[in-house]
């Protein structure tokens, strides 16, 4: 493990500015203010910092794209609204060390002249909010925030907004429109959202994990930031480990250990059973085998192998696992979170929980087995957004590599035995 901005977790007061001082923190957003706007975006672009809500875009190149756009207001939002399943990071960041993330804004707030930012905080984490409005608080009684920040020209605010558990609003151009009290669903793009984001102006969307880094990449400089990590994937990522581990958690860790050191060394394998396989990314990334172990862990490598690091959620799942129910429980969840605003999104993920509900059932033919690849690739090719066409990756991924366990359930055998039990999920009668 790496402690570069989970170094501040349980060591000081999360609101307590004088104790985050002496931490070392607001150091970068005092260095921030010295700097133009163009010096601050080239550390970000040296740091190889990629977006870490699960697009994994440049962030450097992100802030440059926006700061090129002329048009003002321009508005700063944290994207808090962490709703993948096996994803805990931004949780423990705004729980543990809320200042640094609130550093992280206010620097991008300096860098683009905004006057306003906004943290769209996820309904479900609606107890953080007291220790965020304590923290904003602190802030702006020190002159970190408010009119004429430590006594410059500069003014920011930030206002926390509290959604209402939606998973679909963790899609940006969905958020911003939740923000604005309208329906949270996608919108078209282009136009960007640095072109036409909240309320139509320029508006940067950032993760909290993402804010989070900025102050240590100003301060410290992007070049060693970067060097903490791989070529392709600059610095640290927090690892949300869960499911059957011995050791569940959130882990600092650097880009290039690889998947077998983060699920056996931090995670201590397995609790009980053998490793079956490992979901990355939430439940719209992709699976990982035993094969796949010793891949380094940055984008690039994950890529090239057909995974991703997506949010940073590596769910284990053991022999006892039916690959087939697992399935059928992801494909749930996609069911309930779909916005409803495109056809193959909202009825392909109803379909398929059909289909599967029906195999694990020991009624599925060989025809459901093709109805369920072409739904799958319709949703892949035809959904209105990213939550859509990812929706079956998991699927997609264990049909790959666990196809002889999908097909044994044509002939009623369940090898995880699971299903077909008396009482078991495979049994629940499902109406549509």
């Amino acid at each position: 493990m790496k402690r570069v901005i989970t170094a501040n977790c349980d060591q000081i007061e999360p609101t307590s500015v004088k104790e985050y001082e002496q931490a070392g923190g607001l150091r970068g957003l005092k260095k921030a203010l010295k700097m133009t706007p163009r010096e601050i975006i080239r550390e970000v672009k040296q740091s190889n910092l990629r977006g870490r809500g699960g697009a994994g875009y440049p962030t450097g190149s992100k802030w440059e794209q926006l700061l090129n756009i002329k048009g003002t207001p321009k508005y700063i939002v944290a994207n808090a609204d962490e709703g993948e399943p096996g994803t805990f990071k931004d949780k423990l960041l705004l729980e543990k060390d809320p200042l640094r993330v609130l550093e992280g804004m206010i620097i991008a707030g300096y860098v683009f002249q905004a006057k306003k930012g906004y943290l769209y905080l996820r309904g479900e984490y609606a107890f953080l909010e007291k220790l965020l409005l304590e923290a904003l608080a602190e802030l702006e009684e020190a002159g970190y925030l408010g009119e004429n920040i430590l006594k410059t020209d500069f003014s920011f605010a930030i206002e926390i907004h509290l959604g209402a558990g939606a998973y679909i609003c963790g899609e940006n151009s969905a958020l911003l429109n939740s923000l604005e009290g309208k329906i949270g669903r996608p919108r078209v793009k282009p136009p960007h959202l640095a072109e036409v984001g909240l309320y139509g102006q320029p508006t940067l969307v950032n993760n909290v994990e993402t804010f989070a880094c900025i102050p240590t990449i100003v301060e410290q400089g992007g070049k060693k930031y970067a060097a903490w990590g791989t070529a392709a994937s600059g610095g640290t990522k927090l690892v949300c480990l869960s499911g059957h581990i011995a050791r569940p958690g959130v882990y600092e860790v650097p880009f290039g250990l690889t998947l077998r050191d983060l699920i056996f060394d931090l995670g201590g394998g397995p609790r009980e059973r053998k490793i079956k396989f490992y979901h990355l990314g939430g439940q719209s990334g992709p699976c990982g085998f035993l094969h796949q172990l010793d891949t380094p862990y940055c984008y690039q490598a994950l890529k090239e192998v057909g995974l991703s690091v997506g949010s940073g959620a590596i769910v284990v799942l053991d022999e006892s696992v039916c690959v087939l129910d697992y399935l059928k429980q992801v494909t749930e969840f996609f069911r309930h979170e779909s916005c409803g605003k495109c056809t193959p999104c909202r009825e392909g993920n109803k379909q398929l929980f059909f289909l599967l509900e029906k195999l694990t059932r020991g009624e599925g033919s060989k025809e459901d087995l093709k109805l369920i690849k072409r739904l799958s690739n319709l949703l892949r090719t035809a959904s209105f957004c990213g939550l859509g066409r990812s929706a079956t990756r998991a699927l997609d991924t264990c049909w790959e590599h666990l196809e002889t366990e999908i097909l044994a359930h044509l002939d009623k055998h369940c090898p995880a035995g699971v299903c077909f039990a008396q009482g078991g999920r495979g049994a629940v009668d499902m109406k549509l």
